[in-house]
């Protein structure tokens, strides 16, 4: 028989149904809110959530354009691309870069300063992979592969980067490319340079910038968990940057420098019909090729403290007394301002001095060359016909004339970096030294000395304009473009040189500096073979007293005069305008002229049947294996030397230390 439920009973029977009843309300709101949940990540918030997804699995590699060649005008490659093997790391695969990067010091030889550049990109990198070492050697490679499973995040790439097969040839005209740093980070369009390393530095590498680079494009792939490459999804192909051709000629460039082997100094060459560049040589040179990947503090140390600058740019940057080179524009200066005719003579004792003063500036040729006009005044480049000429003239009027050519100022040549040389005026001087222009100053810049400076650039332009007949010449290095990027092409002269004299006067001078060459200051490169126009040039660089001669045996090689030469050909019809510098070279008729000599000749003479043409693809390999093999022979020599010195030093120490 059943008991009645007692009151303890029924008060835990209702306890248990409120537990049931509250435990299915919070199952309740749990489920609603899981199902609430599970609605809004697949509704609302699914296209946010499929996005984060999605850059977990899948990637975007900028995939760099291939870099724009450069040729000469007959199609020879200056500045090729080659693939090389690339030491690259991604931000994202790697938790302790700095640790990472000093393991792997050892097989990529990196010092600390690489490390520490490694590490700046590193931190403004979002996602792409860094470059840590270009050019791997095979070496390296072999090291590294041994290693590899211990570097999660460093792998090895084939990338493109840039060689210059013919090395120092076209250093300071093509200039190089080198790895951007951090002011360029600065100033350049980052998605323009995603996934590229180097950008050019100086020449026409950097000039031309913005169209041998191109554009970039990009590569979507999925990767697995551990960051491996399972598939590409998606690609957006990059524009290669535009090939250029310039306006330089092999040939005579390699006879340019052949001509200056061994000396200081530089040559260009123009086109006097549209101002192209033909040859644009400095010398000493140097090898731009260890600059792309980055050249040791070492080698980089010869250049900068080598006595002869090989790194400085001559043609472009050198400023020099242009010396009796501008006697035929200043001649021309004279018909324009109607101070002289070409017949008028003045009488020359060897001398000139200004009105009230007893101060002889005297001519080169002691006892003077008596009666001479204008013509004869070139030829045998008599120094006391412009010290009166620009008397009168006045330094002004000099000055207004001669910056018609060019002096000056820029040529507006197409490379950076060009100076502007001086053509100094009594404005001029007061802006530099605050002080007042003096007569006696007029006088010697009359020949192309005291504050007047010119490059070996403005020397060549302005002799190119005469050889035009007063055409004005932009001189440029750029020929032709062929690519997505547009870019002008100068193939013409920009104007014409405001004379008030006989249009003839041109024609005239020309005749006047042929006859220099015949029976004048550079008879010794005179040729019948063909029609050569000229005029040579000695600068000062050492004062010496007036009367005194001058003895080279008595002072240092670097404070003899500069040679200059500078001239076109053949006459009736030129087609190639040229300057000569070298430096501290002496006489120009006895040292530039006849360098200017041998270009001419292989221009007009062995250019059409006989060209010079680069060495073959194995003999540049030879040649390189021959630098590279003596260039190692020196450093070892070096290393031995300084161990020796190290040695000595330490010895001479711990002598110090017993005697002490």
């Amino acid at each position: 028989m059943n008991k009645p439920l007692t009151p303890n009973t029924e008060q835990v029977n209702r306890s248990f149904t409120n537990r049931i009843i509250i435990l299915g309300i919070i199952m309740l709101i749990g489920l609603s809110g899981l199902v609430f949940r599970y609605g809004y990540l697949q509704v609302y918030a699914h296209d946010q959530y499929t996005t984060q997804a999605d850059n977990n699995r899948i990637k975007l590699i900028s995939a760099p354009p291939s870099r724009g060649y450069i040729y000469d005008r007959n199609g020879v490659i200056l500045a090729d691309n080659q693939p090389v093997f690339t030491a690259m790391l991604s931000p994202d695969g790697v938790t302790d870069p700095e640790r990472t990067l000093n393991l792997l010091a050892p097989i990529f030889e990196l010092t600390e300063s690489d490390i520490t550049d490694i590490l700046a990109r590193l931190s403004k990198s979002k996602s792409d992979p860094v470059t840590i070492k270009i050019d791997l050697t095979d070496a390296q490679l072999a090291q590294f592969s041994e290693r590899k499973p211990f570097f999660r995040g460093v792998t090895i790439q084939s990338k493109l980067t840039r060689s210059y097969p013919y090395d120092e040839l076209f250093a300071h005209v093509i200039g190089y490319v080198g790895r951007i740093n951090d002011k360029e980070t600065k100033r350049i369009d980052k998605d323009l340079y995603a996934g590229t390393d180097l950008i050019g530095k100086i020449g026409i590498e950097d000039y031309y910038e913005d169209i041998l680079l191109g554009q970039p494009g990009y590569q979507s792939v999925e990767t697995d968990a551990y960051g491996n490459i399972i598939r590409q999804l998606d690609t957006k192909p990059p524009v290669a940057g535009n090939d250029i051709t310039l306006t330089l000629d092999y040939g005579l460039q390699k006879v340019a420098q052949q001509q200056l082997d061994g000396r200081r100094g530089a040559i260009v060459a123009i086109d006097p019909n549209n101002g192209d560049i033909l040859a644009f040589v400095s010398n000493p040179s140097y090898d731009p090729n260890p600059f792309i990947s980055g050249i040791s503090f070492r080698d980089y140390g010869d250049l900068r403290d080598d006595i002869d600058q090989p790194l400085y740019n001559r043609a472009l940057q050198g400023m020099y007394p242009p010396a009796s080179t501008i006697k035929p524009f200043e001649g021309l200066g004279a018909l324009h301002y109607g101070l002289r005719e070409w017949e008028t003579s003045i009488y020359d004792p060897g001398y000139f001095s200004l009105p009230g003063d007893s101060h002889r500036f005297r001519d080169w040729k002691r006892g003077g060359h008596g009666s001479v006009d204008l013509k004869k005044s070139v030829v045998m480049s008599v120094d006391t016909y412009y010290y009166k000429l620009a008397y009168e003239m006045g330094i002004q009027r000099l000055h207004d004339w001669m910056i018609r050519f060019g002096f000056g100022e820029r040529t507006g040549i197409d490379l950076p970096n060009e100076k502007t040389g001086i053509m100094p005026s009594p404005k001029w001087k007061k802006d530099t030294y605050d002080k007042e222009w003096l007569p006696g100053e007029t006088i010697s810049v009359s020949i192309g000395q005291g504050y007047f400076l010119a490059t070996p650039l403005q020397v060549a332009n302005a002799t190119a304009m005469t050889a035009s007949k007063g055409q004005h010449l932009t001189p440029h290095l750029l020929k032709s473009s062929n690519g997505a990027a547009d870019v002008d092409i100068i193939s013409k002269p920009d104007g014409k040189i405001e004379y008030n004299g006989n249009p003839s006067d041109w024609l005239r001078m020309h005749d006047t500096m042929e006859s220099v060459i015949k029976n004048g200051t550079g008879r010794g490169i005179y040729t019948p073979r063909y029609r050569i126009a000229g005029k040579t040039g000695t600068a000062q660089v050492k004062s010496i007293a007036q009367g005194k001669s001058y003895d080279k045996s008595a002072i240092d090689q670097r404070h003899w005069d500069h040679a200059w030469f500078s001239g076109f050909a053949p006459v009736e019809n030129p087609q190639i305008s040229l300057a000569v510098l070298v430096e501290n070279g002496g006489g120009g008729s006895t040292v530039a002229a006849p360098i200017g000599r041998a270009l001419f000749d292989y221009w007009v003479l062995q250019r059409e049947n006989d060209p010079i043409l680069p060495p073959t693809a194995d003999e540049l390999k030879a040649i390189k294996r021959q630098k590279a093999f003596e260039k190692a022979k020196r450093d070892a020599i070096r290393d031995k030397e300084e161990q020796a010195l190290a040695e000595q030093a330490e010895a001479e120490e711990s002598d110090a230390t017993v005697a002490e």
